[in-house]
């Protein structure tokens, strides 16, 4: 059970509109919908009249909403009691993206402690929206995340700064054929559409390769075989060869570079990516304003 679930809950039995809800809690209305019947599973029984407009709560619903109220209040508020507790300025909280956790952190860590000594951190990888509200919040000290023009990651820059770290390719890929070519190969055609393997729409990879698809003005012919909002799991499932996938450069340089995996596309399929790192310029830190310094003045010099 995930408390999100409870969180959803609480929201539709305050507004009893799951549209409404939805907005207030930064999802689709089919992905609230699908986390209140998780939770209905959970419960094992029904919590939403669907049949009355606005939709009422059934009498077990009305129960567990005092009950999810007060639990997850509990949990808010002794959450935030352990933090003041366990509070270290000596580590410094990274959130991040997975695919930015496994794939880009590591290295840029190793590298930053090279130049400036050892620096204790703590990386809390999670999707785009949580990360990004964790930064919001105060949860984190930093966010590690993607951006591009026309996907960008909307934080006010009155009270948010960043630096630009590198930059990423997002790319299709396929196990090759026997010559070397790529097994599926882009555009693919009607007669024998090519076996894909998908984000979910909501994620933030899904709507790169939903506006990387759009912008190239050319048909493209998927049979999506595959879902998930991980590119490792999408990455396994391309290797094993059950398809296409679009995939961060940095997860497949070994396997591009031993041949496992190839190109199943040109440049007109691919999108560049920036790599930035956030930061809240009110929340003081004294281990994170030595860094952001340090980062700010490396990049200035090497301009």
């Amino acid at each position: 059970m995930d408390i999100k679930w409870l969180e959803d809950f609480i929201s539709l039995a305050r507004t009893r509109n799951f549209s409404r809800s939805a907005d207030d809690r930064g999802v689709t209305q089919s992905a609230l919908s699908r986390r209140i019947q998780s939770l209905e599973a959970w419960v094992g029984a029904d919590l939403v009249d669907r049949s009355s407009y606005p939709l009422v709560l059934t009498p077990a619903g009305k129960l567990f909403a005092a009950t999810a109220s007060e639990v997850v209040r509990l949990l808010n508020d002794t959450r935030a009691m352990l933090r003041v507790e366990e509070t270290n300025d000596q580590v410094l909280r990274v959130s991040a993206g997975h695919a930015l956790s496994l794939n880009f952190f590591p290295g840029w860590l190793n590298s930053v402690q090279a130049r400036h000594g050892p620096l204790p951190a703590r990386i809390l990888p999670t999707n785009v929206h949580d990360s990004v509200l964790s930064l919001v919040e105060g949860n984190c000290d930093l966010l590690l995340c993607y951006h591009h023009a026309d996907l960008p990651i909307e934080l006010d820059a009155q009270r948010f700064e960043f630096l630009h770290l590198g930059d990423e390719t997002v790319m299709p890929v396929s196990v090759p054929n026997r010559a070397g070519s790529p097994m599926f190969a882009l555009p693919g055609g009607t007669a024998a559409p090519l076996p894909y393997l998908a984000y979910t729409a909501t994620s933030y990879f899904g709507r790169v390769v939903q506006r990387l698809q759009a912008r190239t003005g050319q048909p493209v012919c998927l049979r999506s075989c595959y879902e998930s909002d991980m590119a490792e799991l999408l990455k396994t499932m391309a290797l094993s060869g059950h398809g296409l996938a679009w995939l961060p450069e940095s997860s497949i340089a070994r396997e591009l570079a031993e041949g496992k995996l190839v190109r199943a596309g040109g440049d007109l399929w691919t999108m560049r990516l920036e790599i930035r790192l956030f930061r809240a310029i009110a929340h003081r830190k004294p281990m994170l304003d030595k860094l952001w310094n340090q980062l700010r003045k490396g990049r200035d010099s090497a301009c």
